[in-house]
């Protein structure tokens, strides 16, 4: 159902049934691991125009990774990770059950 690099690739999927009879598939709540318990690969200095699919490419080789980034900074909003200059991002580690081969 979604990309091999997504955050929801390894989430279940479910079926609910509804009054009517109707049976609706969804996807299982995602847990977001807590960010300082992550295993960092190396932390990045905020400069001017910054954008973190630039710093997942760089760093991750995918400019789509960049919820991994998210996740080891306590961030739900992507966009205020590059706001400020000089703040230092830490960029995790993938976990062994994330990687697709």
């Amino acid at each position: 159902m979604f990309e091999p690099n997504s955050r929801y690739e390894t989430i279940d999927t479910a079926r609910y049934r509804d009054n009517s009879g109707r049976e609706l598939a969804y996807v299982r709540r995602r847990f977001v691991p807590r960010g300082e318990n992550m295993l960092v690969l190396t932390e990045v200095e905020i400069a001017e125009g910054e954008r973190l699919d630039l710093i997942t490419a760089r760093t991750l080789g995918d400019s789509e990774q960049y919820w991994r980034v998210c996740d080891a900074n306590n961030s739900m909003n992507p966009m205020e990770l590059t706001t400020e200059i000089g703040r230092r991002l830490r960029v995790p580690i993938p976990q062994f059950e994330d990687i697709v081969l």
